[in-house]
């Protein structure tokens, strides 16, 4: 079969892996010969600490994708004596620059990527195709990162939905078998070349690109695609009680995928597949597939909605007085520094420092308590997960905070205010998450570990802690905050 191009080029972003990508299969199906690249760049990778748990997980995954590209071309036929010369090609520098660069020095006439609808990655998008567009060079992009994006899934009135549960009735109305079908990229894998001699270097370790070596290890899972299958594997044994199960943070309840979703290291077809085969049958496979189509929900406000991630989706609540002050600025460390004086939400910011990940239900319960107990404004506490986050996507973070403090598309109503005591004998009944992360807080009895400023002074006596010296007093009165949170809202009231 004739194919339209000599050599290509994939540029490989946020879908670490070979198995069902887009970009790479279009690329091997129309070039007589394709290489691979990934760019750390430097644009990025400036503004971020010099110890990353994301960089770490992505240069383990680029170990084992340059692997996979080796692997499946020689599985495809691709001459065994030449498998030192395959693989990843790995650069470390301007993007801009290093893209249209190396497509010229492999004499591309293409380059293939995945789509990124995030606003700075469409930025940098438009100027990479400008730069190829002046060599000569065309610039394919294809839908990978969701099931349905952009304006795929429309109302009536052909406009973007805004509201959830009529998304997701139309995406279950108009998704197919073919729309979750894998892409044979191995039917065609043989169009994997070599690298060039000075393209073939081994991955470059963290010091290489200025970053200290960390220790996945706290992750308690393995990067890569090999370590996404795993965690899919184990949770398709338990995906049927996922719904009893994933709003308890001390029991293994949910996937724990988020972080290979972000960095593609699995399909979200293959995971959509696996959850749409069964939604009719189990409440749990349903439950995850309207998580995984809430994903999409929020990747498509992004993209036609893009003010978000510098306002709030609903302009009134733009009019709300935050407390941006010296008082609000203490409040908001407290909160950073699991120093609120409430265990449950003091437990979930320990989980995020130490680990880089946090649970699905607690996330809610702290951006409830930072936004509607503390008066804090949301941007903050979006960009405090977007630094600490392992699994960070914008336009999730974004969708979720905006839902927690009532700004966003569809989110909860602003008179709904989490009540962080209720959600910690809810949801951590026993206190084990509690004492997994406060230690200090260890020999309280049951009930008192969800308010031990409540606990009697001999049960704290017992427990060995003295409240403002081992554990801190509550920051703010829950009761006192939901009143003046009413009240600071009451400006959306009058604009609606």
């Amino acid at each position: 079969m004739h194919k339209p191009f000599s050599t290509g080029l994939v540029w490989f972003r946020r879908d670490l892996r070979v198995e069902d990508n887009a970009a790479l299969f279009h690329a091997l199906k129309n070039c007589n010969k394709v290489h691979c690249a990934f760019v750390f760049d430097t644009e990025i990778l400036q503004h971020l600490p010099s110890q990353d748990r994301r960089v770490a997980f992505i240069r383990e995954s680029l170990v084992e994708l340059d692997e996979l590209l080796r692997a499946t071309a020689l599985k495809a036929g691709v001459e065994a004596s030449l498998a030192p010369q395959l693989g990843l090609i790995v650069l470390h520098g301007n993007t801009l620059k290093e893209i249209p660069h190396l497509a010229k020095q492999i004499e591309a006439q293409a380059v293939f990527a995945n789509h990124d609808d995030e606003p700075a990655a469409l930025g940098r998008d438009a100027q990479v195709r400008g730069g190829l567009a002046n060599a000569g060079i065309a610039f394919h992009t294809y839908k990978d990162h969701v099931v349905f994006e952009r304006q795929e899934v429309l109302t009536l009135a052909s406009k973007p939905y805004t509201v959830f549960t009529p998304y997701k009735n139309a995406w279950l109305k108009k998704i197919r078998p073919e729309d979750l079908a894998a892409h044979p990229v191995a039917e065609h894998a043989s169009a994997l070349v070599p690298r060039p001699a000075k393209y073939r270097l081994p991955v470059p370790t963290l010091p290489d690109i200025d970053f200290e070596n960390i220790d996945l290890t706290a992750l308690h899972y393995k990067p890569g695609a090999s370590g996404a299958q795993a965690l899919l594997n184990d949770f398709l044994h338990r995906i049927d009680r996922y719904e009893e199960t994933r709003n308890f943070p001390a029991i293994k309840g949910p996937s724990y995928l988020s972080v290979h979703l972000r960095f593609g290291t699995i399909s979200i077809r293959q995971l959509a597949l696996e959850a749409w085969r069964r939604y009719k049958t189990s409440e749990g496979a349903s439950v995850w597939l309207s998580e995984l189509i809430w994903r999409d929900f929020y990747a498509q406000i992004l993209a036609n909605f893009p003010h978000v991630t510098e306002r709030c989706f609903k302009p009134d609540y733009d009019a709300i007085h935050w407390d941006h002050g010296p008082h609000g600025k203490a409040l908001f460390a407290a909160w950073c520094e699991g120093r609120t004086g409430y265990p449950l939400v003091d437990a979930a910011m320990a989980q995020i420092n130490q680990t880089g990940y946090m649970h699905n239900r607690l996330r809610m319960v702290v951006a409830s308590f930072l936004t509607k107990d503390l008066g804090v404004d949301w941007r903050w506490g979006e960009k405090y997960f977007a630094q600490h986050l392992i699994d960070f996507d914008l336009s999730a973070n974004n969708g979720g905070w905006q839902w927690a403090s009532s700004s966003g598309c569809d989110a909860q109503p602003y008179f709904r205010i989490f009540n962080p005591v209720t959600q910690s004998e809810k949801f951590d009944p026993k206190g084990k998450f509690i004492k997994r992360y406060l230690p200090q807080l260890a020999g309280l009895e049951r009930a008192d570990i969800h308010a031990p400023w409540e606990a009697k002074p001999l049960a704290l006596q017992a427990a060995g802690i003295k409240l403002g010296k081992d554990y801190p007093l509550p920051v703010v009165n829950h009761a006192e905050a939901r009143e003046k949170t009413l009240a600071r809202y009451a400006v959306v009231k009058k604009a609606s």
